[in-house]
């Protein structure tokens, strides 16, 4: 039996393996291999690897958890879980059973891209969600947002520390008089109609075309289709879930526990503010919470 089951191999699930292997606690990560952050060439924020390819960082991590003889990394996705603290068991799609006393939870989520041609090519390219991500290497180039909600208001007065060209995208939404009357004080043009299709050459914009027939180009384009969890284990285990603008996330108290005793959750997955530095970060201290969960 190991002490923990990590599923979910990127950066939240490999920071906690790393702080179990260092306690000599025996732990298993199950990891598909399909890190939500894959369609980005670079990675940024994370102090030390700023600017490296997300695959290189998580390379590089499985090296030097190899030095850990109780940590184990298996290729495998994980079909089933349940069980109680101290006996949970999981299954994994090539038919093993593995139990251990903690899970932790670090599957992440998947963003749903929508049906507009040309979107999801340029996903993660040209097309992004987080200027803290990916602000500085397009500051002060003409930056277009997508409108999903409220929350794009608040993206408006924070991208302006990039740049002071912008363009809203109303995308059919209903965007009230007193909203637009603050975008035009900031110098936004808002532009109605919805988005048709995305043209571009290789993942990069060239323009965005609506369904009025306007066309207009922008250098970026931030947008934020909402995402699920990858997996369906929290159903099946029956945590509590908390609703976000962007999805679901899992609920957990500051230990990084779920509602349900002994199962432990991170990364995105339990954090609707998605960063390789918060998931590396929650990954670490789950781990050691539930760690310090089996002392006796």
């Amino acid at each position: 039996m190991d002490d923990v089951i990590i599923i979910g191999g990127s950066f939240a699930g490999l920071a906690g393996a790393l702080q179990l292997g260092r306690a000599r606690r025996k732990v298993t990560v199950l990891d598909t291999g399909l890190p939500r952050n894959r369609f980005a060439a670079h990675s940024h924020g994370l102090l030390g690897h700023d600017h490296k390819a997300p695959a290189d960082i998580l390379s590089a991590a499985r090296q030097q958890l190899e030095r850990y003889p109780t940590v184990r990394l298996v290729n495998a996705r994980a079909d089933n879980a349940g069980g109680t603290i101290d006996d949970f068991s999981v299954l994994t799609d090539d038919g093993e059973t593995l139990t251990a006393r903690r899970l932790l939870l670090t599957y992440g989520v998947s963003d749903q891209m929508p049906t507009i041609p040309g979107f999801a090519d340029c996903w993660g390219k040209s097309i992004v969600p987080c200027p803290y991500c990916d602000g500085f290497e397009v500051a002060g180039q003409h930056w277009g947002l997508v409108y999903s909600g409220s929350q794009a208001l608040h993206a408006v007065s924070l991208f302006h520390d990039w740049t002071d060209r912008l363009t809203l995208f109303a995308d059919g939404h209903d965007i009230p008089a007193d909203a637009r009357a603050d975008l035009a004080r900031r110098n936004v043009p808002v532009i109605d109609g919805k988005l048709e299709r995305i043209s571009h050459r290789d993942g990069h914009l060239s323009t965005i075309n609506l369904d009025t027939g306007r066309n207009l180009a922008v250098d970026v384009l931030f947008a934020h289709p909402r995402n699920r969890p990858s997996a369906n284990l929290h159903t099946t285990l029956g945590l509590e879930t908390l609703d976000a603008p962007v999805g679901l996330y899992l609920k957990t108290d500051d230990r990084r526990e779920t509602s349900v005793k002994g199962i432990y959750a991170a990364g995105d997955l339990a954090n609707p503010m998605a960063s390789v530095t918060l998931a590396t970060s929650s990954g670490a201290m789950a781990a050691i919470f539930a760690q310090q969960s089996m002392l006796v």
